[in-house]
C-alpha cells in the first residue's frame, strides 16, 4: 500500500512537471478538456522588471518632443526611467542660469510616475560651473546602483582635470560663436577635430571606480553599462579599455547617446548601442536612425530584450500620440516635417 501511494505521488509530480506551467496568481476555470490557452509559461518571473531609456533632448531643442515622452512612458509604467545624457542646453559658466535650466527640466518630470537616473552629456557639464552645480544638485558625476540582480553602472563621459575642462570650454565657445555665421572657418577650428568632443574621456580615478564596483559585484546576472559620448571608441589611455577588461567574461550591454542617430554594433559578441534622439535636432544627413524615441529594456532571466518605441509610434487609448504630438515632426520624413 505504501509503494502504492508512493508511485502516485511520483506520477502525480510527474504529472504536473508536464502540465502547463502557471503563475501563483492564475486561477483557471474548471476544466475537464483541453485547455483554450497554449502551454507556455507565463512570461512574468519574478526578476523580470523593463526599464526605459531616454537620449539626447538637447542640440537643437524642439519643444513639445520630450513632453510626448514623459506622456509615454507614464502609459507605459517601466520600473524606472534613466537617461544618456544631454538634458539641459548648458554652455555656460552662469551657475544662476544653471541653475534654472535644471530646474525646468525637473519640472518636465513631473509626470512620471517611477524614478528617474540623471547621466551627465557635454550639454550637461560643459563647463566647471556646471559640474559644481551638478554636484550640489544630483551627487556624483559617475555611480553605480543594481535592481533585482542587475548591476549598471553610469560613466561621466566628461571626465577632464580641471585645467583640460576649462580649455575645451573655451575651444567650444569659440567654435560655437563661429558656427551658424562661417561654417567652413568653424570647421578649422581646433574643437572641430578634438577627440573630446567626439569621444570624450574617463578619467583614471574612474576606471578604478568601476573595477571597484565589477570586482564587488561578482554575480551580478547581468551589467548595463550608461554614458552620453562613445568613449569606448577611444584608443588608450581615457579610453573604456579598462572597465571592458575587468568585464571580461560577464554579460553586459552598452547604451551612450550624443551622435543623435541610432545605430547599433557588436564588440566580442556584446551589443553597443548609440540611441537616436527624445527631442535633440537630427543629425544633418539622411542616414536611417533620425527619429525620437524611447528605449524599452525588458530584463529577463535570459538577460534584455531591448525595443524601441518611437514617438510616433506610441498611441493613447484614443489612438492619438499623446502630449499634442500629431502636430509635432518625430522621425525624419515623417508627418508635420518639413512644413
Amino acid at each position: 500500500m505504501r509503494l502504492a501511494r508512493i508511485g502516485a505521488a511520483v506520477a502525480a509530480l510527474l504529472l504536473a512537471a508536464l502540465a502547463p506551467a502557471q503563475a501563483a496568481d492564475f486561477t483557471p476555470p474548471p476544466l475537464k478538456g483541453p485547455a483554450p490557452w497554449t502551454d507556455k509559461a507565463f512570461d512574468d518571473a519574478p526578476g523580470d522588471f523593463a526599464f526605459a531609456v531616454v537620449t539626447d533632448l538637447e542640440s537643437g531643442y524642439r519643444n513639445g518632443v520630450f513632453d510626448v515622452a514623459v506622456a509615454d512612458l507614464a502609459l507605459l509604467h517601466p520600473a524606472f526611467v534613466i537617461t544618456v545624457g544631454d538634458q539641459i542646453e548648458g554652455g555656460t559658466e552662469d551657475e544662476a542660469q544653471i541653475d534654472k535650466e535644471w530646474t525646468q527640466f525637473d519640472a518636465r518630470l513631473g509626470g512620471l510616475s517611477a524614478p528617474y537616473f540623471h547621466v551627465g552629456g557635454n550639454h550637461d557639464l560643459t563647463s566647471l560651473a556646471q559640474r559644481r552645480v551638478w554636484e550640489r544638485r544630483y551627487g556624483p558625476r559617475y555611480y553605480h546602483f543594481s535592481y533585482k540582480g542587475v548591476l549598471f553602472l553610469v560613466l561621466d563621459t566628461e571626465d577632464y582635470s580641471e585645467a583640460r575642462m576649462a580649455e575645451i570650454y573655451r575651444m567650444r565657445d569659440d567654435y560655437l560663436k563661429l558656427v551658424d555665421k562661417d561654417p567652413a572657418a568653424a570647421a578649422k577650428l581646433p574643437y572641430a577635430s578634438l577627440l573630446e568632443a567626439k569621444v570624450g574621456e574617463i578619467g583614471e580615478a574612474q576606471s578604478a571606480y568601476f573595477e571597484g564596483v565589477i570586482a564587488a559585484n561578482p554575480k551580478a546576472r547581468w551589467t548595463v553599462l550608461l554614458m552620453h559620448k562613445p568613449v569606448w571608441r577611444r584608443p588608450g589611455p581615457g579610453g573604456l579599455g579598462r572597465i571592458e577588461a575587468a568585464l571580461k567574461g560577464r554579460d553586459y550591454t552598452l547604451l551612450n547617446g550624443h551622435i543623435h542617430r541610432y545605430s547599433h554594433t557588436t564588440r566580442d559578441g556584446h551589443d553597443y548601442i548609440t540611441l537616436g534622439t527624445t527631442g535633440g535636432g537630427w543629425a544633418d544627413n539622411a542616414t536611417p536612425g533620425a527619429f525620437d524615441h524611447i528605449m524599452w529594456v525588458s530584463v529577463t532571466q535570459a538577460g534584455p530584450s531591448i525595443a524601441n518605441l518611437r514617438l510616433d509610434g506610441v498611441l493613447d487609448k484614443t489612438g492619438k500620440i499623446p502630449a499634442g504630438g500629431e502636430a509635432l515632426c518625430l522621425s525624419l520624413h515623417g508627418p508635420n516635417c518639413g512644413k
